[in-house]
């Protein structure tokens, strides 16, 4: 979770393509995003640790466009060949 929101506010989108499982975002969308968005602060909440599955908790404190745009996500992860995928998130 950390080295993708690092990912994000380095624009680092190929990072991002890697670590997102099957991800349909474009590089475009990420790129956008990441350059209109201020990252100001990443809280790990919980973190709830599985063999192949994984939950993060976090809360993510950012300003797109200048409008803050923070949020509170349940992040689910999994891994697969010994990697770690973002799958999806649920807004808290």
């Amino acid at each position: 979770m950390k080295s993708r929101y690092c990912a994000y506010a380095l624009n680092q989108y190929k990072y991002i393509i890697k670590t997102h499982y099957k991800s349909t975002e474009t590089i475009e969308s990420i790129k956008e995003f990441s350059e209109n968005t201020t990252f100001e602060k990443l809280e790990i909440l919980e973190f709830l640790d599985g063999e192949n599955e994984a939950f993060v908790t976090f809360r993510a404190n950012l300003f797109t466009n200048n409008n803050d745009s923070s949020f509170t996500e349940k992040s689910r992860f999994i891994k697969e060949n010994e990697k770690w995928f973002y799958i999806d998130g649920e807004m808290i």
